[in-house]
C-alpha cells in the first residue's frame, strides 16, 4: 500500500470519528470516537509531517457532517497555445491560477476571482474541462480529501499584473513547464487538459 493509499484510509477513518462525535448519545460513543480522532491525528502525523498540533489546528472537531474541500483552477492559453502558470508563495513552485473555493462564490466566480487577485487578468471560464480527485493521482500526501476543478478560460484583457501572493506570472511552451507544484498540479494533468482543449473534446473528465 502506497502513501496515497494509506492517506485516503486515514482520511475516512478520521472522517467517521468526526461524524460519530456529531451523533453520539452517550459518554461510551464520544470517549470511542475522540480515542479514534486521536488515533487518526498520529496516522496523520506519521504520513504526511505536519505535526499533531498543525493537524489539530487544520482540521478542528467538525460541526457538521464531514465533506471535501474544492479546489478551483483555471488553464488559459495564449494565442500560441502556451500555458498560463502563477509561481507560488508558498513553495516557488509553478502552478495554474486558483484556489480553495470561497463560501458565496459560485465555482465559475472563484476562478474569476482568483485569475483577477493573481494574474491581474479578466477572464471568462467557458466550460468546465475536469473534475479530479486528489487520491487518484500522485500528488504529495496532504490531510485534506480534495476534489480539484479545472475550468477553460478566456481573457478579456492582456496586460498581466503580478497578484501580490503569488511571486510571478508566465506563459508556457506545454513541452517546456517549469517545475510545478504537485500539491496543486500535476504535468499529466496539464497535459490531459492541453489536449483536451487542442482537440475539442467537450466531454467533462472526472474520476
Amino acid at each position: 500500500m502506497n502513501n496515497s493509499e494509506l492517506l485516503t484510509l486515514i482520511t475516512q477513518l478520521r472522517s467517521l470519528a468526526d461524524t460519530g462525535l456529531l451523533y453520539a448519545k452517550n459518554e461510551y460513543d464520544t470517549e470511542r470516537y475522540t480515542e479514534l480522532r486521536h488515533i487518526s491525528t498520529q496516522l496523520l502525523d506519521k504520513v504526511t509531517g505536519f505535526g499533531e498540533d498543525t493537524i489539530n489546528m487544520l482540521f478542528p472537531q467538525a460541526q457538521d457532517y464531514p465533506t471535501a474541500k474544492v479546489d478551483v483552477r483555471g488553464i488559459l492559453l495564449s494565442a500560441d497555445n502556451k500555458i498560463l502558470l502563477a509561481r507560488e508563495s508558498a513553495d516557488g513552485k509553478w502552478s495554474l491560477p486558483g484556489g480553495w473555493a470561497d463560501v458565496g462564490y459560485s465555482a465559475k466566480e472563484v476562478i474569476v476571482k482568483e485569475f483577477q487577485e493573481e494574474t491581474g487578468l479578466t477572464v471568462v471560464p467557458d466550460r468546465l474541462l475536469a473534475v479530479f480527485d486528489k487520491k487518484m493521482h500522485p500528488h504529495p500526501p496532504q490531510p485534506f480529501y480534495v476534489y480539484k476543478m479545472v475550468f477553460h478560460c478566456r481573457a478579456m484583457s492582456s496586460v498581466i499584473n503580478k497578484g501580490f501572493d503569488v511571486l510571478d506570472v508566465q506563459y508556457f511552451d506545454i513541452n517546456q513547464l517549469p517545475e510545478l507544484s504537485e500539491d496543486r498540479i500535476l504535468k499529466s494533468q496539464i497535459e490531459l487538459l492541453y489536449e483536451k482543449i487542442l482537440s475539442g473534446d467537450n466531454s467533462v473528465y472526472a474520476d
